[in-house]
């Protein structure tokens, strides 16, 4: 498929998966939208020659203006979007505020419906479209110690999965992504929400969020089958460019082995092996 003078709108692109599927998209012949939240990003985007704005997915106004500006520099059509900027709330099911979780939907989750909603009327009125929503391993199966963003991408899927059967027909697109660890900066995010969101000190799960911290600001890259977001970026490309896109993508062997291992084990069997795996919590 000829990507020349295909647009796409990229949200989350300050660094990781963002960032590189917005250079890699470019280089390929696609009119990128690069978007972030924060102007210091858009304008080092800028720099680095994207075609950037300014969005944030939590506000609405912030939604509605950077449409508008994309589609009156396309003359109202955009090919694709990809939504992909979000964040991890860490913290146990009973230590998540009200307001944590909230703060985890809005960004994971209400801002992306409410962008995708924007966006479809457009595809429509232009015969077609491609909409990719970045999930996680964790739309698949949970992990302790993270609930929100377990949550927010279970929800996630659910949205994709009925957003499809309800466009059937319409040559309007519907894929998710579902990576494991990827390279990027989503660690060092999660720890700053965990620092906001949760009072360690006084909850019992002190201990495994000790353990929790060491690993969000110590690992780094080193986490067991981390690829490079160039990973993700492949996905995308087939999910664009392909006549029969796919429902799911898997990134990562661990998406590929718990993906499987859902459907082939007990409930109770998959709890003790994510327990395992997980530290409980505190891997």
């Amino acid at each position: 498929m000829n990507s020349n003078n295909k647009s796409i709108l990229i949200t989350g692109c300050s660094s990781g998966i963002g960032l590189c599927v917005a250079e890699g998209l470019q280089q390929r012949g696609y009119r990128v939208f690069a978007t972030a939240r924060r102007l210091a990003d858009v304008e080092r985007l800028t720099e680095r020659g994207l075609e950037a704005l300014v969005l944030d997915v939590s506000d609405d106004d912030s939604i509605d203006e950077a449409v508008e500006e994309i589609l009156s520099r396309t003359g109202g059509t955009l090919y694709a979007l990809f939504n992909n900027g979000a964040y991890q709330q860490p913290g146990a099911v009973e230590d998540l505020s009200r307001e944590a979780l909230r703060a985890q939907f809005e960004t994971n989750l209400f801002g992306w419906h409410a962008l995708t909603r924007k966006l479809i009327p457009v595809m429509r009125q232009q015969g077609g479209g491609r909409i990719i929503q970045n999930s996680s391993v964790l739309g698949l199966v949970v992990l302790p110690l993270r609930g929100a963003y377990n949550a927010s991408k279970f929800a996630l899927e659910g949205l994709a999965d009925t957003l499809r059967l309800e466009l059937a027909g319409t040559n309007i697109h519907v894929s998710l992504i579902e990576p494991g660890p990827i390279r990027s900066k989503f660690r060092d995010n999660a720890h700053a929400a965990f620092k906001k969101h949760i009072d360690a000190e006084n909850s019992v799960y002190r201990e495994h969020y000790a353990a929790m911290e060491e690993r969000l600001q110590k690992e780094g890259d080193a986490a067991p089958f981390t690829l490079p977001p160039e990973a993700v970026l492949r996905r995308v490309i087939h999910a664009l460019e392909s006549k029969r896109p796919q429902v799911r993508y898997y990134v990562t062997f661990p998406t590929y082995l718990f993906g499987t291992l859902r459907r082939l084990l007990p409930y109770r069997w998959l709890d003790r092996l994510l327990l395992k795996v997980s530290g409980g919590g505190s891997r």
